[in-house]
């Protein structure tokens, strides 16, 4: 733009010359025309335009002295790229020829993503640090000025440990280089191990190379699931699940699965084992689990199937196959408490083992059978045996049932002899009431009769006794004594004391001799 300028100015004075010759008069006044146009000419050639989304580089190409040896970008005036950019806007004295004005787009970062950085220029870095130890949060902007980044600020050349966050980032792009990868994610269910290329070496590391956290090496503590801000090249990490994970050890191994184990038994039988083993890597273990297998997942799994299979096999020599069989949780209890102490040193809970089929018909059918022979061979001893115990349970039962009944009998015949007892009592006591009751009656009446008689005599007192006799009993007497009525000179007493007594006599016997039915027909 700067050149275009200088020449349509040229071109323009030139013009401006030229017509003012012909015109005496305007000679003067068109040469200085000519002039004003060729200086604004070259002064317009000074201006330069950034846009807003781009940053303007500036090349120095005369009029300073040269870089020293080993400097690229420039910070005090040397001919090269020169640190400091030109903001957004309109910029004079750019001259055309001194300077190139080079106009690029701003570092923008997405989310999910970070920027990694990498220095052209700056102080060497010290021997064997790989990577430029990170800035603080106060200085970081400082760092993205190309100018305090090789002054003052001291900075150093080659990959940067601090990264570019999402945003927009005016960038010197001919000191720093920009790569932009997506951020660490750590999931649901796992964990990151870091090995950090960056931070303090330290000579005191745990086994496997372990150190803590912001020192080089493997980080004991590891990432949560989170997303983070991570330089991917200088920490270095492994993503490690610690979901509960599952092997299985069957004949029909499907995908994923490993092989049956055959073992053989200390009485010489060899028998295949279906095994299932749970584990799980538990957070605080991670980092042991990359130390010792660098994250290769295969590693691990071929050092889990050689301790299992390795434990099963010697458990197997100790005991005889029948008991292997008959004592499967013991097996699984052992094999699980050999299994987690070993494997716990590389990281690895094993939280269970799980033995599933043992033998089959080939390898155990012959002693299987002999076992089944047996077994229901005591099962019917233990039959017959429970039913002669019953047979005398009922025995006793039935004894002593009987002694029961005979106890019941017993105490109710003693309880029928006390009432008979009673019973006789109560009768002797009632007959001699009745009896005391007879005799003080009598005694009454003689008593009675005696009195009566004093009073109107023998004769008379017993012709009473007799009248109420016959009112009691309803005896007709008139006949009788009509009868008796004219009697031969006998007293009228006696002679009706005689009559009345014949009367009572007729009676008394005419009711004797009625049937038993007519006399209660008559009485109804």
């Amino acid at each position: 733009m700067g050149g275009i300028a200088i020449v349509v100015g040229l071109g323009l004075a030139i013009a401006v010359i030229v017509a003012s010759q012909k015109v005496p008069a305007t000679r003067v006044p068109g040469v200085i025309a000519a002039l004003i146009i060729v200086v604004m000419s070259v002064l317009f050639s000074s201006l330069r335009y950034v846009g807003e989304s781009d940053v303007g580089i500036v090349v120095k190409n005369a009029m300073g002295p040269q870089l020293p040896p080993g400097k690229i970008i420039a910070t005090a005036g040397e001919m090269g790229a020169q640190a400091a950019v030109l903001p957004p806007g309109w910029h004079l004295w750019y001259w055309p020829v001194i300077f190139d004005v080079e106009t690029v787009r701003i570092i923008q970062i997405q989310d999910g993503q970070i920027g990694l950085i990498t220095t052209t220029d700056g102080k060497p870095l010290p021997t064997g640090v790989i990577y430029a130890p990170e800035w603080s949060e106060e200085e970081f902007q400082g760092m993205l000025n190309a100018e305090y980044f090789l002054t003052d600020g001291g900075g150093y050349k080659g990959p940067q440990a601090s990264v570019l966050t999402p945003g927009k980032h005016r960038l010197n792009t001919r000191l720093y280089n920009v790569k932009i990868v997506p951020i660490t994610d750590i999931e649901k269910a796992t964990v990151g191990v870091v090995k950090s290329n960056v931070g303090e070496a330290v000579t005191d590391i745990l086994e496997g190379g372990i150190v803590e956290r912001g020192q080089r090496g493997i980080w004991r503590q590891p990432l949560l699931p989170q997303k983070y801000y991570l330089h991917s090249e200088a920490l270095q990490v492994t993503v490690v699940s610690t979901e509960a994970q599952v092997v299985r050890y069957t004949k029909a191994a499907a995908s994923g699965e490993e092989s049956e184990i055959t073992v053989r038994s200390a009485d010489g039988f060899t028998f295949p084992v279906d095994v299932r083993v749970e584990y799980e890597i538990k957070p605080e273990n991670a980092a042991t689990v990359v130390a010792r297998f660098s994250g290769n997942l295969q590693l691990l799994a071929d050092r889990l199937n050689s301790a299992v299979r390795a434990i099963f096999r010697n458990n197997a020599e100790t005991v005889k196959a029948l008991d292997y069989v008959q004592q499967r949780s013991r097996q699984e209890s052992q094999s699980l408490a050999m299994l987690a102490q070993e494997m716990i040193k590389v990281g690895l809970t094993i939280t269970a083992v799980r033995i599933g089929d043992v033998g089959d018909e080939q390898t155990l059918g012959t002693l299987l059978k002999t076992q089944t022979d047996r077994e229901i061979a005591r099962q019917e001893q233990a039959t017959f045996q429970e039913q002669q115990r019953a047979a005398e349970q009922k025995k006793a039962l039935t004894r002593t049932e009987q002694e029961a009944e005979e106890e019941r009998r017993l105490a109710t015949a003693r309880y029928e002899v006390q009432i008979a007892e009673q019973d006789k009592d109560r009768r002797i006591i009632q007959a001699t009431a009745e009896a005391e009751a007879i005799r003080i009656r009598a005694e009454a009446q003689a008593e009675a009769y005696r009195v009566v008689a004093m009073q109107i005599g023998p004769g008379n007192a017993a012709l009473l006794e007799l009248l109420k006799i016959v009112g009691e009993g309803g005896i007709n007497i008139t006949p009788r004594v009509m009868v008796v009525g004219g009697g031969n000179g006998g007293t009228a007493g006696s002679s009706a004391t005689t009559a009345l007594i014949g009367t009572m006599l007729d009676t008394m016997l005419s009711r004797s001799e009625v049937p038993a039915g007519e006399s209660e027909r008559t009485q109804r």
